[in-house]
């Protein structure tokens, strides 16, 4: 009974209180990286990116990339696209794919999104410049579940700096 009443009068007083505060959380659990395009539903779920040939995963925020015929899942890009600039790299957005192995259509998206390929401008959600200013992160960890990428990755910064 003792322990009723205390739920009541916690529940009294987080009640009365509820006006006066407001609380914010904010969570980018599968939210666009800073460097993805603008102008996409939350429906999105992928990006294929023709110049790395590699995927990206919003939702579990990470690349799909073969190596040696196995298709790889980690936090950073193989070493071999260690200066590439995702900023300004084109990425298409599968918006017509929902599954869980966007890489299914590998050879399709091969061709029809070459090394290269660009429709034309696309705006980010934060610029490289921007992103650089306000990110004090360390991006050479490697969270390949493989372990095939050596510890070292840049996340898409070029040179790997920030």
């Amino acid at each position: 009974m003792k322990a009723l009443k205390l739920i009541a009068l916690a529940l009294f007083f987080f009640a009365s209180t509820a006006n006066h505060a407001q609380v914010s959380v904010n969570v980018n659990i599968g939210a666009p990286p800073q460097w993805g395009p603008v102008g996409y539903t939350q429906e999105v779920s992928y990006y294929y990116i023709p110049d790395v040939q590699s995927y990206y995963d919003i939702h579990a925020q990470q690349f799909i990339f073969l190596n040696n015929g196995v298709w790889i899942r980690s936090r950073n890009l193989p070493n071999r696209y260690r200066n590439y600039d995702l900023y300004n790299g084109y990425k298409v957005v599968l918006n017509d794919y929902h599954g869980s192995r966007p890489y299914t259509h590998y050879k399709e998206h091969k061709v029809k999104y070459y090394k290269g390929y660009n429709k034309g401008h696309q705006e980010n959600y934060r610029t490289a410049s921007n992103y650089n200013k306000h990110d004090n992160g360390n991006h050479n960890e490697n969270h390949d579940n493989h372990g095939n990428n050596n510890g070292n990755g840049n996340k898409g910064h070029k040179n790997g700096k920030h």
